[in-house]
């Protein structure tokens, strides 16, 4: 009796099996792998609430001001209150930084014996949830140095080459992990269904040509000289669109996509005539910057590139310009003071 050929539908690599398979070409990433897979995790508990938060009543101000000297979002504090808990528990840690935290977080007992520190920003973006608006996490990892103290801030005051694992979880119409250990860059998007996150791009490489430049143009008369006019270059001789969505983790994964500039310049400080960065360094500017060369991209803080920039303080702020690797290098050709 014959029939229909049965056809099954082949899953991409899940991020267990890809771990697996890291950890048999790699067994000294053992401890980074269960790092990657904590991270994941994280990234399951965060996205299940971003997706209730106006449900479970954790949407508005908190009614606090951080060390950013920024409110503070009821997110920000249970996706902070996360990532400390269930990181602490770990053990991998021997500390961590968070940017809702003015000082080095100590892990107790747990990390006594770990290798390495972890910065983070537990909700970059976070005053768009309440519209919306695609949010995200963003992580850097750091080997322990044994010479310091585990809670000494020098601990996480190390370039950004020195970097041994760093991403960010964005949590839009999907949930991706995008990360990169030093070789190659690749995105795991949550299949809600199954609970696991499935590759969905592998070996990621920015796209030569830079279609899109994304920057907060309501500030454009606070930018320097020299920025204006390089925003002016990327609309008249790049020809390139304007893209902004004022969370740097959407931004830059648009980008990093289909090819592009994310740039936030110094901005003039209010009764002065100073210029100052606005983005932290150790949280958003150097895992950031990790990627997009791991990706063929480059970043700048407007003179020097952000992987050889070693922090002066925990939350030192920067400008950045990252993405395009022509177009950034064509700032610093042309543009750069």
């Amino acid at each position: 009796m014959g029939g229909e050929e049965i056809t099954f539908m082949i899953l991409p690599l899940t991020l267990s099996q890809y771990l697996i398979k890291e950890l048999i070409s790699h067994p000294e990433r053992e401890d980074l792998i269960s790092i990657m897979s904590d991270l994941a995790t994280i990234g399951k508990i965060i996205s299940n609430d971003t997706n209730r938060a106006g449900l479970v009543k954790i949407l508005g101000c908190a009614g606090k001001i951080n060390v950013q000297e920024e409110e503070v979002q009821k997110l920000d504090e249970f996706c902070n209150e996360v990532c400390k808990n269930y990181l602490r528990q770990t053990g991998h840690f021997a500390a961590m930084a968070s940017e809702e935290e003015a000082g080095v977080v100590d892990m107790g007992e747990f990390g006594e014996e770990a290798k390495y520190v972890i910065a983070f920003d537990p909700l970059d973006g976070s005053s768009n949830i309440d519209v919306n608006v695609s949010v995200g996490t963003i992580f850097s990892i750091h080997r322990r140095l044994p010479q310091f103290e585990r809670t000494d801030e020098r601990q996480f005051l190390q370039s950004g080459r020195s970097q041994a694992l760093a991403g960010y979880i964005l949590y839009g119409s999907s949930t991706v992990l995008v990360f990169s250990w030093g070789h190659n860059v690749h995105e795991f998007t949550l299949d809600q269904g199954l609970g696991e996150f499935l590759l969905s791009r592998e070996k990621i490489t920015m796209p030569k040509e830079c279609k899109i430049y994304s920057v907060n143009e309501g500030n454009f008369n606070k930018f320097q000289p020299q920025d204006r006019q390089f925003i002016v270059y990327l609309k008249d001789d790049k020809k390139c669109t304007s893209r902004y969505i004022g969370s740097l983790v959407a931004d830059f994964h648009r980008n990093l996509i289909k090819g592009g500039i994310f740039l936030y310049p110094a901005t003039k400080k209010k009764n002065t005539d100073a210029f100052e960065g606005k983005l932290r360094l150790n949280f958003e500017a150097k895992p950031m910057a990790y990627l997009v060369e791991h990706a063929g991209g480059l970043a700048i803080d407007g003179q020097t590139n952000i992987l050889d920039t070693e922090p002066a303080s925990l939350h030192q702020r920067v400008p950045l310009f990252i993405g395009d690797k022509e177009v950034v290098n064509e700032y610093l050709k042309n543009y750069k003071t």
